[in-house]
């Protein structure tokens, strides 16, 4: 067949990505091997009743057909409404595009921001499509590498070290997937001063919003921001819709207008019917508070399981469905680990370098469990840490 466009073949380049422990551990978990799965982070429960039922509605209700392209008015006004009253910045609707998903919202951003041979920079640890959405634009990007002794905070000075006569935009995530770290006032404040010092955009990756263990601050807030920065959001975790694919981007009224004529040529709009349940979901916040406290309880679980535990130290996790344990002091190779904890105890975590190397060292563990099995992995764990310490000192 003739040769695939580079653009394409470029995306995701071959070799090892750390995802094989996952891979494996589901392949044996759903050939019936007794595995504890928090490896992913996908909720282990139902999207809320509520909204199911007025999707259903809609179904029957013959709402089968195409929508505007920038979603529903009453869609981007309940976006637009959130995002006012998360963030405290005033938002309009023309300042909103619905999209489906958070992905398609990314994606749109960088596609917004950056043209083929223009620069961005990446936080690290990073979500992992975030390299091959810069790769899909043409984009080259430099990541900075935040560290675990910091909680995973991001720094100025390594900002602006990587920055290049070409860079043009900032991608952050907080809370953040892989880590749990909510950057703080300060760090945020320290980005916001580099975006306008160099007239960048900052790309701010918000899909847990809802799911922080403080106060939540987005960069959009902040002096001079709302004219540069646009913010990926999602219903998938807030709302537990992961699989109804409905998500948004603010940003200046200007730019979002561009954005729509880029969805004419892409996604062409949602689906009607799934587009009235999310403004019904969004409009009565259906499920927020339940599943906010459900993971806040859970990290609580997790984290009382392992108090006193040796050789582990716990990194970020103050927020999102995740919990970062530093055990370098044990194993430094964390894929070895999580290879070992899995033929070992039967728990499937992700090594922390999976998602670069600002996490080489540490395991990333899913909340996505109920809590009896959260506390029956712990248990496994500390005895597996215990052991590997026992033949280290006996070494």
């Amino acid at each position: 067949m003739p040769s695939p466009s580079s653009r394409i073949a470029n995306i995701i380049p071959s070799g090892k990505d750390g995802w094989e422990v996952h891979f494996d551990a589901m392949t044996r978990h759903q050939a019936g091997e007794d595995i504890i799965m928090l490896s992913v982070g996908d909720h282990d429960f139902d999207t809320p009743s509520e909204t199911v039922e007025a999707a259903v509605k809609y179904v029957r209700g013959g709402f089968h057909h195409y929508v505007q392209l920038p979603g529903l008015p009453r869609l981007r006004a309940a976006m637009a409404k959130i995002s006012t009253r998360s963030t405290g910045v005033a938002t309009s609707a023309d300042q909103v595009i619905a999209t489906p998903g958070g992905q398609a919202a990314l994606y749109s951003a960088v596609q917004a921001t950056l043209d083929p041979g223009s620069h961005a920079i990446v936080v690290a640890p990073y979500y992992a499509t975030y390299p091959g959405t810069f790769r899909a634009a043409g984009a080259d990007f430099t990541v900075v590498e935040t560290r675990a002794e910091d909680g995973f905070q991001p720094r100025r000075d390594a900002i602006e070290a990587a920055l290049q006569p070409n860079t043009r935009a900032i991608l952050i995530n907080t809370p953040n997937n892989p880590t749990g770290a909510i950057y703080s006032r300060t760090s945020l404040e320290a980005i916001a001063a580099v975006c306008r010092e160099y007239d960048l955009w900052l790309l701010s990756d918000e899909v847990y919003w809802t799911l922080g263990g403080g106060e939540y601050l987005s960069p959009r807030a902040l002096p001079g921001m709302a004219e540069r920065a646009l913010v990926i959001n999602s219903m998938s975790k807030s709302h537990g819709m992961t699989g109804w694919r409905i998500g948004w981007l603010t940003g200046p009224a200007d730019l979002i207008g561009l954005i729509i004529s880029l969805n004419l040529v892409s996604t062409y709009g949602l689906t009607d019917f799934v587009s009235r349940a999310a403004i019904e979901a969004l409009e009565n916040d259906w499920g927020v508070e339940k599943i906010a406290a459900t993971y806040a309880e859970r990290r609580h679980v997790v984290l009382d399981a392992l108090r006193g535990t040796n050789g582990v130290s716990v990194r970020g996790s103050e927020g999102g469905m995740y919990v970062m344990l530093d055990i370098r002091a044990v194993e430094p190779d964390d894929e070895a680990f999580a290879w070992s904890l899995l033929n070992t105890e039967k728990v499937a975590v992700m090594p922390g370098s999976s998602f670069g190397d600002a996490a080489a060292g540490c395991i990333r563990i899913s909340l996505c469990q109920p809590e009896e099995v959260l506390r029956e992995a712990m248990a496994r764990l500390r005895r597996h840490l215990a052991t590997m310490s026992d033949r280290k000192a006996a070494e």
